[in-house]
This record gives structure tokens, C-alpha cells and sequence, in this order.
């Protein structure tokens, strides 16, 4: 995942690959952790795009989800 994901290019994405986007960030973020934590991290600014990248798929999928809910008829 490149730095700095664009937003367009995260709502393209279904919710299936966004899913697995948000595991696969949350992967690389434990990783930045643990060397963060270590002392190897080089790349600093990388947890925090990870964090945002994070947020910004979980954003759409609640629009999503919010989305479908308002549009299921009540009853």
C-alpha cells in the first residue's frame, strides 16, 4: 500500500477488499510497532499513514453500512 492512500481509490475498492485491506494495514502496523518498539523503525511517518489508511477504509465501510441500513425498508 502506497503512502498516503487516496480516498477515490479506497472507494473503488468492494467491501470484501476493503476488509481485507484494513487486516493486511493492521498487520503492518503491529510490525511498525514492534520495531518501533525495538528500536529498528526507520520510517517513522509510516505508522501514521498506516493509521490514516486504517481510518479511511473503516470510514467508507460505515458509510456503507449506514448506506444499506437507511435504504431496508422498516417494518
Amino acid at each position: 500500500m502506497a503512502t498516503g492512500t487516496k480516498i477515490a481509490d479506497v472507494r473503488a475498492k468492494s467491501d470484501d477488499e476493503l476488509k481485507a485491506m484494513v487486516l493486511d494495514l493492521r498487520k503492518e502496523q503491529f510490525n511498525l510497532r514492534f520495531q518501533r518498539a525495538s528500536g529498528q523503525l526507520e520510517a517513522t511517518g509510516r505508522i501514521k499513514a498506516v493509521r490514516r489508511d486504517i481510518a479511511r477504509a473503516k470510514t467508507i465501510l460505515g458509510e456503507r453500512h449506514r448506506a444499506a441500513a437507511a435504504n431496508q425498508p422498516k417494518g
